[in-house]
Parts: structure tokens; sequence; C-alpha cells
């Protein structure tokens, strides 16, 4: 069964990005494999034996981004309702305990950024989130305890 990617464009451009830079990459590693068997003997050369690591796992990146950026769909291009929260929302939060006011935009995990206030919908504030509108007053059980928050305003990227 495959399941969609959904993404930002933003999202799906990092991704094609890294795709891009580890096609590059892999040109650069099998060169590299090619130098250390012009140094004879490979079975006691480290430089070899680090060479076919990094190309199997550089080779697995590479399968995993090429799966993923076939299933994208982009976001934007839903019709999602602009009135809940749904993947690609931003929701400005007020933290009923400390009255902190918090924007997040929520995401599919490969673009969660905690960095970058970016949460995925799969994490226990995301999960807690979906579906839920402007002015509702929540829980959500975290692995820290409770979060009380009310959401204050939910918009759409432009």
């Amino acid at each position: 069964m495959t399941h969609e990617v959904y993404l930002t464009r933003a999202g799906y451009q990092k991704l094609h990005d890294e795709l891009g830079a580890l096609q590059k990459e892999k040109r650069r590693i099998s060169k590299a494999i090619g130098e250390a068997r012009l140094q004879g003997d490979i079975s006691e050369n480290a430089e070899y034996d680090a060479a076919k690591d990094a190309q199997a796992h550089n080779a697995a990146r590479i399968a995993e981004l090429e799966g993923k950026l076939g299933k994208v769909r982009i976001i934007e291009d839903q019709d999602i309702p602009a009135d809940k929260v749904f993947i690609g929302a931003i929701v400005t939060l007020k933290d009923l305990v400390t009255g902190e006011n918090l924007e997040y935009m929520l995401v599919s995990p490969e673009e969660a950024s905690y960095e970058e206030n970016k949460l995925s919908i799969h994490s226990p504030v995301g999960k807690g989130l979906i579906g839920r509108c402007e002015g509702e007053e929540m829980d959500i059980k975290v692995p820290a305890g409770i979060l009380k928050y009310k959401i204050l305003k939910i918009e759409r990227p432009k």
C-alpha cells in the first residue's frame, strides 16, 4: 500500500535539493572507490571500505527520497478547509497555564522541525489540534504531562 506524502512547496523543494546533492555525492563516492581499487589489495584498504559504506548509505537515502518524491502531493494544491486545523495550517495558540502565545505550522513528519516551529501532524500536539476550530480549548496529553491550549487563530500560508 503506497501512502501519499503531503508536503509544502518549500518542503518538496528541500527534499528535491537534497536528492540532487546526494546524486552528486554518489558520483564522487564512485570515483573514490575507483581510486581505492587502483591502490592494489582492497581486502585491507580502509579508504575502499569507508567509500563502500558511504556508497551504501547514500544509495539507501537516494532510494528513500525518490520513493517519497514519487508520492508527493503539494498541500497548497489541496482543497483543505481554512476554518479548521489541518496539515499546512499555521495555528496561533495560547498556553492557558503560562499565558504564552505560540505559533506552529502543522506539517508532515518529513518536514517537522522544532527550530522552525513546524509540528508533525503525528506528534501528540499535532494530533490534538487536527480538526479543531478557532476559539476551542483543549487538553493535550504529552509525555511530560497535560498541555492546556486555546486556538486563537488559524491561517493558511499564502
